[in-house]
């Protein structure tokens, strides 16, 4: 499974793809980040975040996209840049027909590191251990998407189960009504 993940950001957009399978060793294939001038108008920084996803999709090819799915914070500007940027991702992929994942932060942590809670510098430091790197991706924008990609290769087989099974009651429960 090729998994491209991305930590969505006006100013540094975090991209990342992983390829694997749960339970066996992951290997990077690549990691960068889309950069936007912080001065720029809003339409011209979406528009180039569009670009930049648009050319990893191109030369990685990926199965499925991982987006950090939005959370609330205080700073309703940073949701909103945020919420934006994720949601160029989200296009970019379904315009392919690629399926999109949207995972939490406490998830994405919690499956690279095994705590919720993990700071940025922990989940740098089991990525830079999963995927056999020699040093953490800089910016961290760049490790949490390949965080991103790490969690949904992991817990992809298991929603997929869990999915399968809410459909089959379903047809069942649609039969005997």
């Amino acid at each position: 499974m090729r998994v491209l993940g991305v930590d969505p950001g006006l100013t540094r957009c975090g991209v990342g793809v992983v390829e694997g399978v749960a339970g066996r060793p992951l290997t990077m294939i690549g990691v960068g980040v889309v950069r936007t001038p912080s001065d720029a108008e809003l339409g011209h920084r979406l528009l180039a975040i569009e670009q930049g996803i648009e050319r990893w999709l191109d030369e990685h090819r990926p199965e499925y996209v991982a987006v950090e799915r939005v959370f609330a914070q205080h700073n309703v500007r940073t949701v909103m840049g945020t919420a934006q940027a994720s949601a160029v991702a989200m296009l970019c992929a379904s315009r392919r027909g690629i399926p999109v994942a949207l995972h939490t932060p406490s998830e994405v942590k919690a499956a690279v590191t095994g705590s919720g809670r993990a700071d940025k510098a922990q989940v740098g430091a089991m990525v830079t251990r999963l995927l056999r790197l020699d040093a953490p991706p800089k910016p961290a924008d760049a490790a949490d998407a390949l965080a991103l990609a790490i969690c949904h290769i992991w817990r992809a087989p298991a929603q997929n189960r869990l999915q399968q099974a809410v459909a089959a009651h379903r047809t069942l429960k649609g039969r005997t009504a």
